[in-house]
């Protein structure tokens, strides 16, 4: 058996391409690919040679969520827990971050589906560009969990708060060009063209001053939380941690969502 990375990383003219590659598991975040995934932003965040993140799956999925096999224990990692402050990790507001708070712009180029964590994670981003091929969805009220990575906070930002309630209450799957209606992404490529169109906004980012980028990025960070969002990302966090032990039925579930959810995604 040939073990792959779980992300591999491109890095070109000061922009650095990072695919999260479990393909077989449409990009499932189990522990390995979440570790992987915050060490690998954080790093770059450091590198003195990359001034924007392109963040982007391994086709045919952007990220269908958190492992639910893993979840469920029908599979087990044979990483051990980390430390608080290790990452990925619950920030101070209630946000659980799985990508960690870097001072450069991420692109989320979003390739296929979008689901769930997955969803969180590109709500995480700074950009979103999508492919025609995407999908977004939250399925937590279908499985039987509850979010801790933003969905209640950031899509009802993104997209209005009834439209987010509809879609977290549903589980239904929005296309990339009702994403792009609702404001949920920036831009929608053919699927051929979106690491090349990604790259062009990120290349547009990176002839600026960076110096400049920078401290825009960090003032648009301090004025959404001028908002109240941290209380919002607080009370989401203690709904995810005080979820009852036994109350999910993701194990049980998890062939009927899996099914459901490409079913809908494909159409």
């Amino acid at each position: 058996m040939v073990e792959t990375a779980p992300i591999l990383v491109d890095i070109a003219d000061r922009v650095a391409t990072v695919t999260l590659n479990r393909p077989d598991a449409r990009n499932a975040l189990n522990r390995e690919l979440m570790y992987a995934l915050w060490d690998t932003a954080l790093d770059l965040g450091r590198d003195p040679d990359v001034d924007v993140l392109v963040l982007t799956g391994a086709d045919p999925a952007f990220c269908a969520g958190v492992d639910l096999k893993e979840v469920s224990g029908e599979s087990t990692s044979n990483l051990l827990p980390r430390e608080p402050g290790a990452g990925p990790e619950r920030d101070t507001n209630g946000l659980y971050r799985f990508l960690p708070v870097i001072p450069k712009p991420i692109i989320g180029a979003i390739n296929g589906v979008a689901v769930a964590g997955g969803l969180e994670i590109a709500l995480q981003c700074t950009i979103l560009v999508a492919s025609d091929a995407a999908r977004f969805a939250d399925t937590h009220a279908r499985v039987g969990i509850m979010p801790g990575g933003g969905i209640t906070v950031l899509l009802a930002q993104s997209i209005g708060l009834r439209r987010a309630i509809e879609m977290s209450l549903t589980g239904n799957f929005l296309s990339a060009e009702d994403a792009l209606s609702v404001g949920l992404v920036n831009h929608v490529v053919p699927h051929g063209d979106l690491l090349s169109f990604a790259g062009q906004v990120a290349g547009d980012i990176v002839n600026n001053d960076q110096q400049g980028v920078r401290r825009l990025l960090q003032h648009y960070r301090s004025m959404a939380n001028a908002a109240t969002l941290d209380e919002a990302h607080l009370i989401e966090g203690y709904m995810a941690e005080t979820w009852k032990p036994g109350t999910s039925t993701a194990g049980a579930r998890r062939a009927e969502v899996t099914a459901r959810g490409r079913s809908q995604a494909r159409s």
